[in-house]
């Protein structure tokens, strides 16, 4: 019997034949510089091999762990909305951080919005202890800065820019 994992995987894996599919289907108006297909390309690519090795795992998988898990689930069952909502609280508080982010993007920019929304999902979940916020700083500072710079000065995308900072 196949496991829920494997069904999800088998199913994300044909999704990523249908991107790669779909990637080779842009038109290429060979201005001479990058195809407009190979970032679509590259994606389909990197998740097609995340989807692999979570297929890969799910496939060895013993059975034991999947008796284990399924049991786990067991005794948890949701009574009440209250207990659903307790046991999906970081999700949620994650996508309300999202939301947030997206709702004051036209004031804080992706640069300074992009930060606050990783060091706030940092904090949510890994902790506030002070040796973690400054490590949660330091996270959001480099790799909100680094795609930033990616996106800025090497694919030349202009991403949003906020009201504090309009510049950049």
């Amino acid at each position: 019997m196949l496991s829920r994992d494997t069904i999800v995987s088998i199913a994300l894996l044909l999704f990523c034949g249908f991107l790669i599919q779909a990637g080779f289907q842009i038109r290429d108006p060979q201005f001479g510089e990058l195809s407009p297909a190979a970032w679509p390309q590259a994606v389909s690519y990197v998740l097609t091999a995340f989807c692999m090795i979570y297929f890969i795992q799910s496939v060895l998988a013993n059975k034991a762990d999947i008796a284990a898990a399924k049991a786990d689930e067991a005794a948890v069952r949701h009574t009440g909305v209250v207990d659903w909502l307790r046991y999906y609280a970081n999700p949620i508080a994650c996508f309300a951080l999202y939301f947030l982010f997206l709702a004051t993007l036209p004031f804080f920019g992706t640069l300074i919005g992009g930060t606050l929304l990783v060091f706030a999902l940092l904090s949510l979940l890994g902790g506030i202890a002070p040796r973690q916020i400054v490590l949660h700083a330091a996270i959001a500072v480099i790799s909100v800065g680094a795609m930033w710079s990616l996106f800025t000065f090497g694919l030349r995308v202009l991403l949003p820019r906020g009201e504090i900072m309009p510049g950049i």
